[in-house]
């Protein structure tokens, strides 16, 4: 077990390091933030020391270490647009990304894996057949479509729930939350129902293949043989071999939701990490760095969590022979 966690650990780190390379490089080639930041009426010796300033006269391989040197000692520096540190900034922005994922999570899980797992047991059932079809539309369906048709029914002809903003929030240890207010629930509905859509269709197909193929092995026929009813065949011994990949993308959906909220949270005008990275994106160097490398971070976080999960699921999976 050690020996596999610490084998992760440096797969981990090498791969945030290729991460913040590639990061660092691409924003280095997107353009010159001095010619955004400085208007056109600007004379050289102002743009002379703007990029002095910014250190972009320094060679790219200096800018890259010395930055990430600030980074390990927790200063993630500055943005070019506010001046504020981009620590504080992803700080603010991430509550209201966090618990609108979550939200759209536990609506895509509670509901798409229940969903698939019956739609797998009686695949030829009239229900099973509903929602395939119902899941075939939610995953063509483009985000940006449902979000603002979500928006104009229930926002706007039927006045259900508020069409944009976060809503009411509650400090819970300095941190501001929404979920805890019944204005602040209201604002996350139709948002998460638009991320969590998505997600629920895909873990109704996959639930469902999976649960049809497992139904299929030797050893569920030798349950079935034994006398133990349906429920306890499907309950105990089918969702164990199911829910393996379902976990895994799970754990890739959550981390996508994380980080890549970016459509949703601008229909809505959603005040996450995903609005920020879109107002920000065009030059403001130092926040798409820590924003991405963040990223990278998460995602690497819950692949290790995905798999310490495979051996509580199933005790055959050792870890140290994986």
């Amino acid at each position: 077990m050690f020996e596999y966690l610490l084998r992760r650990l440096v797969q981990s780190l090498v791969a945030l390091w290729a991460i913040s390379v590639l990061v660092f490089v691409m924003m280095f080639a997107i353009g010159n933030p001095v010619a955004t930041l400085l208007p056109p009426t600007a004379t050289d010796r102002q743009r002379a020391e703007l990029r002095q300033q910014l250190h972009l006269d320094d060679p790219l391989p200096v800018q890259y270490f010395s930055y990430i040197g600030r980074m390990l000692h927790g200063d993630f520096g500055h943005s070019y647009y506010t001046g504020r540190p981009v620590a504080q900034m992803l700080a603010e922005r991430a509550p209201a990304t966090i618990e609108l994922a979550m939200l759209a999570m536990i609506f895509a899980v509670c509901a798409g894996v229940p969903l698939g797992i019956f739609a797998g047991a009686k695949p030829n059932g009239a229900a099973s057949k509903l929602s395939m079809t119902g899941s075939l539309l939610a995953i063509s369906m483009p985000s940006f479509w449902l979000g603002l048709l979500l928006m104009m029914i229930f926002g706007v002809w039927l006045r259900w729930l508020p069409p944009q903003g976060r809503g009411e929030t509650v400090n819970v240890f300095g941190i501001g939350w929404s979920f805890l207010t019944l204005d602040g629930l209201r604002h996350l509905i139709l948002p998460a129902l638009t991320l969590g859509l998505y997600h629920l269709a895909m873990l109704i197909r996959l639930t469902r293949s999976e649960m049809a193929r497992t139904l299929q092995q030797p050893f569920i026929r030798v349950c079935r043989a034994r006398g133990l009813s349906e429920t306890m065949v499907i309950g105990k011994h089918a969702l164990r071999n199911t829910l393996i990949p379902v976990v895994t993308v799970v754990g890739l959906q959550f981390g996508g939701l994380l980080a890549f909220s970016v459509v949703t949270e601008t229909i809505f005008s959603w005040p996450g990490l995903g609005k920020l990275l879109i107002d920000s994106i065009h030059v403001d160097r130092p926040l798409v760095f820590a924003y991405l490398l963040m990223a990278g971070i998460v995602f690497l976080a819950i692949n290790l969590l995905v798999d310490l999960t495979y051996s509580l699921i199933d005790p055959r999976i050792r870890l140290a022979k994986r």
